[in-house]
């Protein structure tokens, strides 16, 4: 791993065979590759809904069901589903808005954080497996749960495709849809499902704590870049895939985690978006002015 910067070397053909080699790398990037899909496109959903801070919630909610799994010695991850998919139920129950779930979404989410604390002190195996929840460990994703990823991630998409159409229309416009009749109970309780789903996910690649770095960071970029959804959401896949695959390059090359890595290329993405579409609207608007 001879190179000039934290052992990459100058030709990356040379650096993508070094990191091929190892399986540990091809599960990483198996899996990546599902989450990202299924953040990209559920994270427009996210934002276009104004749901980014339930979406956070799921994944704290979620916190508590991994560390009762890890503390009753089952894996992770379907401690993550049980806990957001009930935290989705749950949140759906409170009202068909989401504009008037913020108070009691609180309520819950700092419940469920404080439950899974204390099922993290309790626990007395290994300090890495309630690290990997917190922050996520894809480098140290298994076959089984590979597997797991694609087939639920599949499963999820398929679903979305299925429903795209009036969960669209039900996000642009909430108000018109109800009045047309449509089932917003129905869409809301799907549509919180399947965020649940993905949440448990991508928490593999970013963890709890820096969730919204795959499931809003890159739709909110796209939103600035694009207007039409199908446009939009292609690129929020796109970038997802850009800040993993890179993330999981250059982590294998130093001893820094993968989710630093992701969050730090969407986070930078978005504000050079930010900046550069500021700046046509300064632009534009000042070019009015003198017209």
């Amino acid at each position: 791993m001879g190179g000039l910067l934290f052992g990459i070397d100058p030709n990356p053909v040379v650096d993508l065979e070094e990191m091929w080699r190892y399986q540990f790398m091809q599960h990483a990037f198996e899996a990546g590759t599902v989450i990202a899909i299924l953040a990209g496109c559920t994270g427009y959903f996210v934002v276009l809904r104004r749901s980014a801070f339930t979406a956070h919630a799921f994944s704290e909610i979620g916190f508590a069901g991994a560390a009762a799994a890890v503390l009753l010695s089952v894996a992770p991850i379907l401690g993550l589903l049980a806990g957001s998919i009930l935290g989705g139920l749950g949140i759906a129950a409170l009202g068909r808005r989401a504009a008037n779930r913020d108070t009691q979404i609180g309520i819950v989410l700092a419940f469920s954080l404080g439950l899974g604390l204390l099922f993290i002190s309790l626990y007395s195996g290994y300090e890495t497996e309630a690290y990997s929840i917190l922050f996520g460990e894809i480098l140290g994703i298994s076959s089984g749960a590979v597997e797991l990823t694609v087939a639920a991630c599949a499963a999820i998409l398929a679903f979305l495709g299925f429903l795209y159409r009036p969960l669209l229309f039900a996000s642009l416009d909430e108000e018109v849809a109800e009045a047309k009749g449509m089932p917003m109970l129905f869409l809301g309780t799907a549509f919180m499902l399947i965020v649940a789903v993905a949440v448990s996910f991508s928490v593999q690649v970013t963890g709890v704590l820096l969730i919204f770095s795959l499931m809003v960071t890159p739709a909110a970029t796209a939103t600035y870049i694009a207007r039409r959804p199908q446009r939009a959401i292609v690129i929020s896949v796109a970038i997802s895939l850009f800040a993993v695959w890179l993330g999981l390059f250059v982590a294998f090359f130093t001893p820094y985690p993968v989710s630093f890595f992701i969050t730090a290329i969407v986070f930078g993405l978005y504000l050079a978006v930010r900046l550069v579409s500021g700046g046509l609207r300064w632009r534009v608007s000042r070019e009015n002015v003198r017209g």
